[in-house]
């Protein structure tokens, strides 16, 4: 049970940081530094204008709590996590849909992560 407890503890802990984190930039990329589709994420945003900010989890102490919670957040597969303007945008099949459906940009200059 002690085991449980400290588990659901971590989590909430790890969903403060995240939300905390997503309340600060613009654009943010939940990421692994190794991961191909994390790549092609980032790529996106580059290629827009857009720098986004990128927590490579891989690299955190607390990453793998932080991935268990976007995995709750998210409910699919967890990396890469986006938000743009405070606002979970999904994982990579959901941004690439947003951009070939021209509604990726608009949220992007609502959040005033792009000006152009």
């Amino acid at each position: 049970m002690e085991d449980s407890l400290g588990e659901e503890q971590r989590m909430a802990q790890a969903m403060q940081e995240i939300e905390k984190l997503v309340q600060e930039n613009a654009v943010v990329v939940f990421s692994q530094s190794r991961c191909c589709m994390c790549h092609v994420v980032k790529r996106l945003f580059c290629n827009l204008g857009v720098g986004p900010t990128v927590h490579e989890l891989d690299e955190r102490k607390e990453g793998v709590d932080m991935e268990k919670a976007l995995l709750r957040l998210n409910n699919t597969v967890v990396l890469p996590t986006v938000f743009v303007g405070g606002k979970l945008v999904g994982g990579v099949d959901a941004v690439m849909a947003a951009h070939v459906s021209g509604n990726l940009v608009p949220r992007l200059k609502e959040a005033g992560a792009l000006w152009l």
